[in-house]
């Protein structure tokens, strides 16, 4: 697949031609391939080859951003502290910490929004997380849950604010064409204090009105508002909450704002008047603005299966429900299946929190894996099409105990491995894992690549980390050839600390025990130069090529005196003999022809 930022390509297939266009696609995270099915190979004489194209077509361009790889290398710590939650850990102990998570989510999609000015999807994304934290992660009861709508409502409607702002920093905030639009959302909000605060002004200026102003100032710092830290019970704030509702409908009855059209509308909205709300849906919005607003005047200790009947009521007509309404509908999967191709990233994280919840248990797949595994194997497999993102999937493919493993082992293969630092990164990932097969391969790309270029000491590590018996032998070879060649040996420190690596081949023993010869002939060890030398004569493991080198190198040795006297031993004598014979007339059999 192509890489996700940059330009989508078509890609031209020759020598095929197409009689009639059929076409399949495939989907990822952030794109989807899009190919012409049913083509047909045409032979000579036909009229020339057909061309069906394949299309990369780029979806998400914002999600894959430079500035949004924050969002997912810090939702990727959230991940992983997520999975570290004990199983055995009490339901009740579980779900602060669940919800803390769902917020710890929600705080780095802000923050990426503030960064990139408000990117729309991402907007959405934080709109939607928030009401399934609200619905489903914290499960917010009657009377609590109609505050945490409230608050979702406040927290996706910031332009009230900026209106504020816009109104107290004119010359006369109370002249402001915004002024009256100002308090009405503020109450459509239930934010009284600040109705309160704004309608003050007014009143200030207007001694004669005062009274009516003070009465709507009293009704607004009486609405009751559900405190789920007190002793207070539901019933007894549903009590308060209608004897208040009650007096809001008196005044309204025998006219008591009639004078200002303003405080009347105010007053209207209090008792929950449906027409005078849906007069100001330009103030709402949205539809689920108005839905909350309705309830906060209407039905304040609403319970969470009451939502969709709420929902089906005032929006009977909606020809393509929103995904708001789908959650207010307690489908998750449809929640899920109606977001899924348009942000892997999304889907992946809610549902895994989600499936922590126990909320997703019933959803499994008929092949074998379960809804959340899916998700996130699909998710994580498109983090490794991503140049600098691979590494954050192998904590998600970890983290899926069914199928993780394999899909890891098949996307490691596919990481390019362009420098030495990241196939180290790739191997120690591997190593980690127990992957041995990958490990193999990845060691031996890497040693033949380094054999090519001729860095015999990076090739001969590698072969040895590969525990590459024939190439280690290979590689030994060219090292003896080029001391031939040179009359010394290269990359000394690697030789000189082979330690038990030398044993994964006779080829390599010989190499190491050989340089450690010239290491003890320079410091003047000669005769346990001497013995060495005549070991590796009688071992049997030096290429017979190599043998009339030996008797060379032997030759300084014998004009040293203890060396003379060791030499002409009876039973060291044959060795050198035998060693010289064979040598000047046996084939050679090179390591190339053993590999």
């Amino acid at each position: 697949m192509e890489e996700v930022d940059v330009e989508p390509t078509t890609t031209l297939i020759p020598g095929v031609g197409l009689k009639q266009k059929h076409v399949g696609f495939e989907w990822g995270p952030g794109d989807i391939l899009v190919y012409e099915t049913n083509f047909k190979l045409q032979g000579a004489g036909s009229g020339g080859p057909g061309f069906p194209f394949v299309h990369v077509v780029r979806k998400d361009e914002d999600i894959y951003s430079p500035i949004l790889r924050k969002l997912f290398n810090e939702s990727h710590h959230i991940f992983v502290g997520l999975q570290n939650i004990k199983d055995d850990m009490p339901s009740k102990n579980k779900k602060p910490q669940f919800v803390s998570v769902s917020k710890n989510y929600r705080s780095v999609i802000r923050a990426c929004m503030e960064e990139l000015q408000q990117v729309s999807i991402l907007l959405a994304i934080e709109l939607i997380w928030n009401l399934c934290e609200v619905l489903f992660i914290d499960a917010a009861p009657a009377g609590i849950l109609l505050l945490h709508l409230l608050d979702w409502v406040r927290l996706h409607k910031a332009d009230v604010d900026e209106k504020v702002r816009e109104v107290l920093q004119s010359e006369s905030p109370t002249h402001h064409h915004a002024y009256w639009e100002v308090v009405i959302s503020f109450v459509l909000q239930g934010r009284m204090d600040e109705a309160r605060q704004i309608l003050m002004k007014q009143a200030n200026l207007q001694p004669a009105s005062r009274p009516i102003y003070q009465l709507m100032d009293s009704l607004l710092q009486k609405m009751p508002i559900f405190n789920p830290g007190s002793t207070q019970t539901l019933t007894e704030f549903d009590v308060k909450w209608r004897h208040w509702h009650e007096e809001c409908d008196r005044y309204l009855q025998d006219n008591s704002f009639a004078s200002n059209r303003h405080l009347e509308t105010i007053c209207k909205i209090l008792v929950g008047d449906e027409d005078t709300m849906l007069e100001h849906k330009e103030l709402l919005g949205t539809w689920y603005h108005f839905l909350v607003s309705r309830l906060l005047f209407f039905h304040p200790t609403v319970k969470p299966s009451e939502l969709h009947y709420y929902a089906q009521v005032y929006f009977p007509h909606r020809v393509c429900p929103s995904v708001c309404m789908v959650l207010l509908t307690w489908n998750i999967l449809g929640l899920i299946s109606s977001i899924a191709l348009n942000n892997w990233w999304f889907v992946a994280h809610l549902t895994d929190l989600l499936d922590h919840c126990k909320l997703l248990q019933s959803h499994n797949l008929h092949f074998g894996s379960n809804l959340r595994e899916f998700l996130v194997l699909e998710y994580a497999s498109g983090l490794f099409s991503h140049h600098s993102l691979w590494q954050l999937a192998v904590d998600y493919f970890d983290h899926c105990p069914e199928f993780g493993r394999v899909y890891l082992e098949l996307q490691i293969e596919r990481v390019p491995l362009e420098t030495e630092r990241k196939a180290l990164k790739v191997l120690r990932i591997c190593e980690q894992r127990q992957m041995n097969e990958q490990v193999r391969s990845i060691c031996k790309i890497m040693a033949k690549r380094a054999l090519s270029n001729n860095r015999l000491g990076s090739a001969l590590s590698w072969s040895i980390r590969a525990k590459d018996a024939a190439f280690a032998t290979l590689i030994s070879e060219r090292f003896l050839q080029d001391y031939c060649t040179r009359g010394s040996f290269s990359d000394l420190d690697l030789i000189d600390n082979l330690g038990p690596a030398m044993l994964l081949s006779d080829r390599l023993t010989f190499l190491g025990k050989y340089r450690e010869f010239h290491r003890l002939y320079g410091e003047m060890r000669f005769t346990e130069a001497a013995k060495l030398l005549l070991s590796l004569m009688t071992a049997k493991i030096a290429p017979r090529s190599f043998w009339m080198t030996l008797l060379t190198d032997a030759l300084p040795l014998l004009e040293q005196k203890e060396v003379n006297t060791y030499v002409h031993n009876a039973e060291l004598q044959r060795p050198i003999y035998n060693c010289f014979s064979h040598g000047t007339n046996t084939v050679e059999h090179t390591a190339e022809e053993e590999v």
